[in-house]
């Protein structure tokens, strides 16, 4: 089978794959109620700052082209004391505390009954799960989140190498996942959706292909979604996934990979339980189907330079089609 020779052959718009409906995502168009002070933040900083830019730039016409008296006053010493000290310090101040009372929400800590979501990010992927009342895992996923509407979700980031940085414009700020401690974001959607996220932290290699989805429910949907995902995977259903199934085993992807309710117990990549719902692969740059599936496997250091999934080139084409319809057919 011919493969991929460059990134931007496979991910000429890697948004549009997820449902999305453009990128860069509009962040100052808040779509939940974690967002909104972000965005009133972000227009009180971009009006502040017009407002000094403006008068600092009067000052300079006057100092320049002004009559001579307001040169003279411009010049005086009073004036660095003002406009030098003394208004940098009360405006920052302001601004400081008026920021922290307006975010200090989304990073409080879980309280009894929210649902709790631990996004690790990793080079340069995002292991993404789910908890339960207790702070214990219950599943895992890869690369996409998703959460119910109307209903506030607390995110527990972690690093598990390097600074990555978690950030979904439309549904809050970024925070910063730092090894060896936690951080914590609240984000929640107002309306079912698809919505576009980032690592917003350069995390070196391919960081620029670094995005993930969170894809919100209504909580109808959300139930049906959670109780779907918490099944094992499904048995290969066809000759054609059976093989692909005993390719899998073989080639040694489960040592690696996890796929629930067969022998594959690896830790190491994503969880691939059920690798055929995603909307992507490769962390947002590929539609997911049966063709990129093959293509990931075969040479993903094509499509994605400096990943940590290595190129299988020792694969024949009829053994990349049949484990592509395996991992296909894990929904």
């Amino acid at each position: 089978m011919s493969r991929p020779t460059s990134t931007a052959s496979m991910s000429a718009d890697p948004r549009a794959v997820a449902g999305l409906e453009g990128w860069p995502p509009p962040a100052l168009d808040p779509a939940g109620p974690f967002a909104e002070p972000v965005s009133v933040l972000s227009w009180v900083l971009l009006a502040m700052g017009g407002a000094v830019l403006l008068t600092v730039l009067l000052a300079l016409g006057l100092a320049l082209f002004g009559p001579r008296r307001w040169r003279r006053r411009l010049g005086g010493p009073w004036l660095v004391w003002i406009g030098g000290l003394a208004f940098p310090v009360v405006v920052l101040s302001a601004l400081l505390i008026y920021g922290l009372s307006l975010t200090g929400v989304l990073s409080q800590a879980p309280a009894p009954g929210e649902m709790r979501v631990r996004v690790t990010g990793e080079m340069w992927w995002w292991r993404v799960a789910y908890l339960n009342a207790d702070g214990r895992e219950v599943m895992q996923d890869a690369n996409e989140v998703h959460i119910p509407v109307g209903r506030p979700v607390v995110f527990e980031l972690d690093a598990a190498d390097v600074i990555h940085s978690f950030w979904v414009p439309r549904l809050g700020g970024k925070r910063d996942m730092i090894p060896g401690r936690r951080n914590v974001l609240r984000l929640q959607a107002d309306a079912p959706g698809v919505y576009a996220g980032q690592c917003a932290e350069y995390c070196g290699g391919p960081h620029a292909l670094m995005g993930f989805v969170v894809v919100a429910h209504t909580p109808e949907a959300f139930e049906a979604w959670r109780a779907q995902r918490a099944a094992p995977a499904r048995a290969p259903v066809g000759p054609l996934a059976m093989r692909g199934a005993e390719v899998f085993a073989s080639a040694g992807c489960g040592a690696c990979h996890t796929v629930r309710g067969s022998v594959a117990n690896g830790l190491a990549g994503p969880d691939l339980t059920h690798v055929g719902s995603r909307r992507t692969l490769g962390a947002g740059i590929l539609p997911n189907n049966r063709g990129t599936l093959a293509g990931w496997i075969s040479d993903s250091q094509a499509i994605k330079p400096g990943n940590r999934m290595p190129a299988y080139p020792v694969l024949q084409g009829r053994d990349l089609q049949a484990l592509a319809a395996y991992l296909e057919g894990l929904r």
